[in-house]
């Protein structure tokens, strides 16, 4: 079921460890930071292209259904990733090269709009009575699994070859191998069952009423994307640009970088489940309020603590104290974001916020920390980022959670 998010972050996580091998050899330019930025900002790119893969695909799995519409998702991600493992480098092919680079990127983007949306709503539908934040927590935790599989490729690949040869063409290596897993993952879409919730509905909106619904609930799509800024903007960080910040930061080896990042994608794995069972147990809110209120107040001390003393063990506890919010977090932020869109316009709803927040937070999380501290000399710079992204979460938790908004809910 989640094979679509497994590909999706797998790819996603290697373009950002091998962001100055990618730099080098797409995005020439005069100095490393500006090579760097260019890299960062066409991993960006992708994300911009998430709302609109949010409305039309998401717009389509309401009609279609979840299987049948999830099986398109797919094959547009496979496209996208089988484009950006075989471009040929700028020294081949020019200006070629970048461009097909950001196709694969869009491609990438436009189908994880609605990937996410769809799987979430599928697990939803599918769980049992009272264990719905358990059931969708393991979306997220099977990007935890890509997350560990591309790390420890990447490590392999430290102690086999030299750093001239994964400059050269090391760094395709992993990219090849999601090419190889994309067969199975469909084979296993195919024998999805659609659900009996989907099955039971009598009307089935057109694309049409889809996009009026969505117009007519911007004030929760709004809401939704607020909750969704610090899930999106501390993935990002402790995951894609982790490794980069690691190694061009805070000068701790590749080595060091890619163990931390394994540990804190195992980390992520347990935490999640944890917190959609915990929001099963004590309610969705009480979570999302704890947890955010621990980001906005520890988030740039446990940077600024990595930053003055940094070491491999250092990095790695602070990562695994942001990997322990996230992961709580998102259990159960991931559950309240489908009970609180309506269902005519579920994954559609689910997609579109999901992908705005990506777009405008997590998905520049990399770009805007690196210019951060270029602008500002201090290497924690980046927690400031998460802590904003704390501080819209936790107001959209209260705003969703007043009891104007859980009146509204109801008589929908």
């Amino acid at each position: 079921m989640t094979a679509g998010n497994f590909l999706e972050q797998f790819d996603f996580f290697l373009f950002g460890f091998y962001a100055i091998q990618i730099g080098a050899a797409f995005f020439p330019a005069g100095s490393e930071f500006a090579s760097l930025m260019l890299t960062f900002a066409v991993f960006g790119a992708g994300f911009l292209m998430r709302p609109l893969g949010a409305v039309i695909l998401g717009a389509y799995i309401d009609d279609v259904g979840r299987r049948k519409g999830l099986i398109v998702t797919l094959s547009i991600m496979a496209s996208g990733t089988i484009l950006i493992a075989f471009v040929p480098d700028y020294a081949t092919i020019g200006l070629f090269a970048p461009a097909l680079v950001l196709i694969g990127r869009l491609l990438q983007g436009f189908s994880a709009g609605a990937e996410l949306g769809g799987v979430s709503v599928y697990l939803a539908e599918m769980a049992t009575p009272g264990k719905k934040g358990f059931f969708t927590s393991w979306q997220s935790a099977s990007q935890q699994v890509s997350i560990v599989l591309a790390a420890g490729l990447g490590f392999a690949l430290n102690q086999w070859l030299p750093a001239t040869a994964i400059a050269a063409w090391g760094w395709r290596v992993p990219f090849f191998v999601g090419c190889l897993i994309v067969p199975f993952l469909f084979f296993l879409r195919r024998n999805l069952e659609e659900t009996s919730e989907f099955k039971a509905r009598r009307h089935r909106p057109s694309m049409g009423e889809v996009f009026r619904t969505l117009a007519g609930h911007w004030m929760l799509v709004v809401a939704g994307l607020l909750l969704v800024a610090m899930t999106t903007t501390t993935f990002y960080l402790i995951t894609v640009y982790a490794p980069t910040f690691g190694k061009t930061v805070l000068h701790l080896s590749t080595t060091d970088s890619l163990l931390v990042t394994l540990c804190v994608g195992v980390s992520n794995f347990i935490w999640l489940p944890c917190g959609g069972a915990l929001s099963d147990r004590v309610g969705r809110q009480p979570v999302l309020l704890a947890m955010t209120a621990l980001a906005m107040t520890t988030s740039y001390p446990a940077l600024s603590l990595l930053a003055h003393a940094p070491s491999f063990v250092h990095m790695l506890l602070v990562l695994l104290w942001l990997s322990l919010i996230f992961g709580l977090y998102n259990g159960a932020m991931v559950a309240a974001l489908t009970e609180v869109m309506p269902v005519e316009v579920r994954v559609a709803g689910f997609s579109l916020a999901y992908s705005l927040a990506t777009a405008v937070f997590g998905g520049f999380t990399p770009a805007i920390s690196t210019a951060l501290i270029h602008a500002t000399g201090d290497k924690a710079a980046p927690g400031y980022w998460m802590s904003f992204a704390a501080v819209c979460a936790f107001g959209a938790t209260l705003a969703l959670y007043s009891r104007r908004a859980v009146a509204f809910r109801a008589a929908l």
